[in-house]
């Protein structure tokens, strides 16, 4: 049976339970949402080795966009509905005939069911992201890149029932059926529909200043994922963090160090391991400074990345098609941003260097309130370096400038 069928079965049967349950309650509803709107430029690299002339991934050079992001909510004592809609239109310039879109769709929603002081049920498109990580997520199976360096970015949720257990204030457990990633949205090459039909759990314990997670994830045609993440509260001001994950992957493009071997596919890589550690600092005026190292063990080595470089001279398409998420091995990443409850606005400045080629990618976005519900925002990222090198292997620069509306 489909996650599609099982959702509205389970949904009506928690819909007859909570309101059983609830008696004479009282629903309480509500919702909110921001409205955007907002134009982008982009400096296409024309001499990129992967994207030569921008023939292959015909990348638009401009665009304009109006979107629109709600949540709403449902709930009594025991019965809760939630969810967050996407809307969004737009209009892209290339070289190539203008592009025209529009979409609407449920990024994610959920039905949730108390079933006893210490257990839960939930049905629904939920976003199964976790960890304290900024740069990418090692402990996550579905979002190795968690979003968070792209304050613009909108993840759309795993298609999953969940079954949820909280003996404690200390600790939590849950068991997670997963269908599939959700419709709508531009979805995450790491998806690939590879978790259709997979099982998650994770265990969860809290302490006085720590937390720490242990998980499993097992798909059907993969070996078992193994991940956790934990935190430390050094001080008042000092936090460590960490995270790993230990798996393979599908359809892995091997790119030998010996430029003269063509590439190859793998239907499942070897089992690696990649590893997270940072920390963060908070000043008194409620700025806040975090460093991060990424071992990336599905990564190329240096010799590696020169290699596939030039083989991508030859295989442009496949090369851009098949690479990895991230091309090197190791990576440092900072990030120095504003107070986030500061109501004049926010920033945030991001700066990343890839150890295995030397190239870098500058980045920041910044708010200001203009009224107490309108905002102007602005998004830019600068990648340095040349066409043989990651982060500038294929644009210049993007810059994203807009305006949001609070709702209602």
């Amino acid at each position: 049976m489909r996650l599609a069928a099982l959702a509205l079965n389970l949904a009506l049967v928690l819909g007859a339970a909570g309101g059983a349950q609830a008696g004479e309650e009282d629903w309480r509803l509500g919702w909110d949402g921001t409205f955007y709107g907002y134009a982008n430029s982009t400096g296409v690299n024309f001499d990129s080795i992967l994207n030569p002339g921008n023939r292959v991934a015909q990348l638009p050079t401009s665009g304009e966009s109006l979107e629109l992001r709600a949540n709403f909510k449902a709930e009594s004592e025991s019965l809760r509905f939630t969810g967050r809609v996407i809307a969004r239109a737009c209009e892209l310039h290339s070289d190539y005939p203008t592009e025209q879109c529009s979409e609407a769709y449920l990024s994610q929603w959920q039905a949730r069911l108390r079933l006893a002081e210490e257990w839960s049920a939930a049905v629904g498109r939920d976003v199964l992201n976790w960890g304290p990580a900024q740069f990418r997520s090692p402990s996550s199976p579905f979002y190795f890149d968690n979003g968070r360096s792209d304050p613009m970015r909108e993840l759309v949720g795993m298609n999953s029932a969940k079954l949820s257990w909280t003996p404690n204030m200390q600790s939590t457990a849950m068991l997670v059926y997963i269908d599939g990633p959700g419709q709508g949205g531009l979805l995450p090459n790491e998806w690939r529909d590879i978790w259709r039909d997979s099982w998650l759990a994770k265990f969860d314990q809290r302490g006085d200043g720590w937390s720490a997670s242990l998980l499993a994830a097992k798909e059907p045609n993969l070996p078992t994922f193994w991940g956790g993440d934990g935190q430390l509260t050094v001080s008042d001001a000092v936090l460590l963090y960490g995270e790993f994950g230990s798996y393979a992957l599908a359809s892995a493009l091997q790119s030998p160090a010996d430029s003269s071997q063509p590439f190859s596919v793998r239907a499942v890589s070897s089992r690696e391991l990649t590893t997270l550690v940072g920390t963060s600092y908070t000043f008194e005026e409620g700025q806040s400074l975090a460093f991060e190292y990424l071992h990336n063990g599905h990564g190329y080595t240096d010799s590696e990345e020169d290699a596939f470089f030039q083989r991508a001279r030859v295989m442009p398409g496949m090369a851009l098609g098949l690479r990895p998420q991230l091309l090197g091995r190791d990576y440092l990443h900072l990030v120095w941003q504003s107070n986030m409850m500061d109501e004049r606005g926010y920033w945030r400045l991001m700066a990343t260097h890839s150890l295995t080629d030397g190239s870098n990618e500058f980045s920041g976005y910044g708010e200001l309130a203009l009224t107490n519900k309108i905002s102007a925002f602005a998004l830019a990222a600068v990648p340095q370096g040349g066409s043989k090198q990651e982060f500038s292997s294929l644009i210049n620069y993007s810059v994203t400038l807009g305006l949001k509306i609070a709702l209602p």
